[in-house]
């Protein structure tokens, strides 16, 4: 049985920044559609690119969906994602669902999370990523 995709999201990019805006809760088919839309938005990139998420909005997910985040993480840093930063207040589930899904470091690539918009900008262009919201 085909489900509708539960859950919605924002994408952008501004110079070499990918920007995501994750919405309520997510299913498979939300994901799907997803990772197909942010893999377009990224081979738009022509060297090392930087990753925006705002978390604050999203309600976590089924089981089902963190195959596929895995599966994109790993697309991404082999197609030139170097820094990612997640944005969202504190929360020890929040945290655990995304630390199973997204690696905090591997080659290249460094993950941060922070509690606010600016300190993630902030660091994302102390990274070389020019990053504004």
């Amino acid at each position: 049985m085909q489900f509708e995709p539960h859950g919605d999201y924002l994408l952008w990019t501004k110079g070499d920044v990918l920007y995501a805006k994750l919405i309520d809760a997510w299913n498979k088919e939300a994901a799907v559609k997803f990772s197909i839309e942010f893999k377009e938005l990224a081979k738009t990139f022509s060297g090392d690119w930087g990753h925006f998420v705002d978390l604050t909005e999203w309600d976590l997910c089924n089981a089902e969906v963190f195959g596929i985040v895995k599966d994109l993480v790993d697309w991404c840093i082999a197609n030139g994602l170097t820094r990612a930063a997640q944005v969202y207040p504190p929360s020890i589930i929040k945290a655990q669902f995304v630390d199973q899904m997204v690696v905090e470091e591997f080659g290249g690539f460094k993950r941060a999370v922070f509690g606010s918009n600016e300190n993630a900008c902030d660091w994302l262009t102390a990274q070389g990523f020019a990053a504004e919201i």
